[in-house]
């Protein structure tokens, strides 16, 4: 709904994509996916700008509306945090985000932490304007006014039935994956974007609830995807073929920030969890 709000008022998705501090590919992206979801174009597209037609200007009506009702549930949420003195997080995936959330836990349990899922980019504002206190990103910043840290490594695999044509593979690269379909869980954060510019003929199919998906993914007849972090479920998938992708962009790792003159807490569990 923002992304709608901010290429209405710019005018072209280049300077809407500066505003949200996001690339311009992933914005296209993001409003034909939410094109695609209504089922109808918001959109008169000539050259480089978009102007709303008659549908769009009435989807904007109700996305501005959200918005402001997102402001305010953002307001009460804010106020909540802070009366429960928690830690904020910005992160570019759920892994480790999981292991920030697991060290905080171990060392100081009585704390709490809230996250937002964003692109780099918007991690590394959001640390420095105080939106965060801490983030979690994919290249250390060079920023003086940040510190950071390696936090961990991640490496993408993909998950398929036993009949699968590359289940006796080693690895595989992505693009070996065109036409297959894939059974995906939201909220992963870059990952998301990163099969989808690299597999563009893949059909996902998302399932947005945790648990289900950890259930379905073992005896989907679908692809699916999982990483070699320690501690995420389904490790272990009897009956499904583990390959691991080849391609450079599917090692990652993420480096936890801190603004340099961070205090308190923030600065504690960055000494705490980039020493484990």
């Amino acid at each position: 709904m923002r992304q709608l709000d901010a290429v209405a008022r710019a005018g072209t998705v280049s300077a809407a994509a500066r505003e949200l501090h996001l690339s311009q590919p992933a914005l296209s992206r993001s409003v034909r996916r939410l094109e695609e979801e209504l089922g109808a174009e918001l959109f008169t597209r000539t050259g480089r700008r978009l102007e709303l037609n008659e549908t769009g200007r009435a989807a904007l009506e109700w996305a501005r509306q959200m918005l402001r009702d997102e402001r305010l549930l953002r307001d009460a949420v804010a106020t909540a945090a802070r009366r429960a003195r928690a830690l904020r997080v910005g992160t570019v995936a759920p892994a480790p985000l999981w292991r920030l959330t697991g060290l905080m836990t171990e060392a100081f349990p009585r704390e709490t932490l809230v996250s937002e899922t964003v692109e780099d980019e918007a991690v590394v504002h959001g640390v420095l304007d105080g939106s965060f206190d801490l983030g979690i990103v994919r290249a250390a910043p060079s920023n003086p006014l940040l510190r950071s840290r390696e936090l961990m490594r991640e490496r993408l695999s993909v998950t398929l039935p036993p009949n699968h044509p590359l289940a006796s593979r080693r690895s595989v690269r992505l693009a070996e994956l065109e036409g297959n379909s894939f059974l995906i869980l939201t909220g992963i954060g870059f990952w998301r974007d990163l099969v989808e510019r690299a597999i563009p003929r893949a059909t996902f199919i998302d399932q947005d609830d945790r648990m289900v998906f950890s259930q379905l993914v073992r005896t989907t007849p679908h692809c699916t995807f999982m990483t070699d972090a320690p501690y995420m479920e389904n490790s272990q998938l009897p009956g499904r073929a583990v390959v691991p992708v080849a391609d450079e962009e599917a090692q990652v790792t993420f480096y936890l920030i801190a603004r340099a003159n961070a205090a308190g807490l923030a600065s504690q569990l960055f000494e705490w969890a980039t020493s484990r």
